[in-house]
């Protein structure tokens, strides 16, 4: 068999768009932007991804108790008819706020739980910001200098790990793209970067690790690397399995969301799954479509929090999947994306990436504004699918033209052209 495994008015200036090095120490947002100014070769981001930091906000937290919406059928019929014949191997929610005081809702096999894949990363991002939020509960300035100042060094915990992440090299006016490699240091929020933006799972991983050790040491985080390797080579597997668990599991219960329909179960690196046993990972695209509209009505830990999330999942990058629909070029778009598909032997089939025959796993969260900075149109894609054989991800890159499409067309009165 064959396995492949994709897997208080100062914070206002704080950023994730190619606008925010300085403020962050995300070093690579500079080279983006640099490249916008065309002093970098390649590296080239369409017009919806190159908003200010002031242009990102929080839009509906003037709503910030409404509830989903009861379902709208007529919608959730559009909604069925653009998946086809293939319809009962997806399961997707919609939620169109472009009305914000009408929202709209459709959703279809929203409740079947499938594995996340590196959308699972969104829930190691809410404990960070929901353990940050507990131990300075009325001092954003102080999150933001753990986020900022303390620094993380890559060890055995990234093993193993196949994608690259940005390095930016300003002697060189360049971008580099590599895996991270033990010793690779750079701050916290970088780290969160590279685990979002580059769906890095040796970010992740690292990250998850230090999530964990904020939360064991508290206000005394960070520590020296000798307290950090005491940490994980004293305490026992079984304790640390479940302080796993908590990590992961307290953040969501939290917020208001159901841990059996948005779940994370550990490292996602192959040596801390040994070094840190955890559990099954499961989500449901409606939970997903909870997690989402928490965090646009700033009710995901706190407004400065949820802001926050949202820039960590604005794409300033190379836009893939979903997102790499042609019609969202203009949109602003805050993503997520995980596949995870398996081969087996089979007459006449050639395994390809993301073109499973055992398992072929995609999934997407999309907060798409469109035009970016004007946002007529306003809606969020959760979207999960196991569609055998075929390629999955220029399946949901044509999802996501025509369901743009199909708002624009609900929306055709209203909408500015792209």
């Amino acid at each position: 068999m064959f396995m492949c495994v994709l897997l208080s008015g100062a914070w206002q200036a704080m950023a994730y768009p190619i606008d925010g090095a300085t403020e962050t120490g995300i070093t690579r947002l500079e080279g983006y932007r640099q490249a916008q100014l065309g002093r970098v070769a390649g590296n080239s981001l369409p017009a919806g991804a190159k908003l200010s930091s002031d242009q990102i906000r929080l839009r509906m937290q003037e709503h910030d108790r409404a509830p989903l919406p009861a379902t709208d059928q007529m919608l959730t019929r559009q909604l069925i008819y653009l998946l086809g014949d293939e319809a009962d191997d997806y399961s997707i929610s919609l939620l169109d706020l472009s009305n914000p005081d009408h929202p709209v809702y459709a959703a279809h096999n929203e409740n079947i739980p499938r594995n996340p894949a590196s959308v699972g990363k969104l829930v190691i991002m809410l404990s960070l910001f929901q353990s940050l939020a507990e131990i300075y509960p009325d001092n954003i300035p102080a999150r933001e200098q753990v986020l900022r100042e303390s620094m993380i060094v890559a060890d055995a915990f990234i093993h193993k790990d196949h994608h690259a992440v940005p390095f930016w090299i300003p002697e060189q006016m360049r971008l580099r793209k590599r895996k991270l490699v033990e010793g690779d240091e750079a701050n916290l929020w970088s780290y969160v970067d590279w685990m979002v933006s580059a769906s890095s799972n040796a970010a992740a991983s690292m990250v998850l690790k230090h999530v964990m050790l904020l939360r064991h040491f508290g206000s005394a985080y960070p520590v020296g690397r000798a307290a950090e390797n005491r940490y994980f080579e004293q305490t026992s597997r079984k304790q640390l399995s479940n302080a796993l668990m908590v990590t992961l599991r307290e953040p969501v219960l939290r917020n208001r969301l159901n841990p059996e329909r948005f779940r994370q179960g550990g490292f996602f690196s192959r040596v801390g799954k040994q070094r840190v046993p955890g559990g099954s990972s499961l989500m449901t695209t409606r939970e997903l479509m909870r997690f989402c509209l928490l965090m646009e009505q700033g009710q995901l830990v706190d407004a400065w929090s949820s802001l926050q999330m949202k820039k960590l999942m604005y794409l300033t990058r190379h836009r893939i999947r979903y997102a790499s629909s042609a019609a969202l070029k203009g949109a602003a778009v805050y993503f997520k994306s995980g596949s995870y598909y398996k081969c087996e032997a089979e007459a006449g089939f050639t395994c390809k990436k993301y073109s499973g025959n055992k398992l072929n796993l995609m999934n997407s969260v999309a907060i798409i504004e469109a035009p970016a900075g004007v946002s007529q149109l306003h809606y969020i894609v959760t979207v999960t699918s196991n569609v055998l054989r075929k390629n999955s991800a220029l399946a949901q890159q044509r999802l996501a033209t025509r369901l743009h499409q199909l708002m624009q067309g609900l929306h055709a009165k209203h909408v500015l052209p792209q």
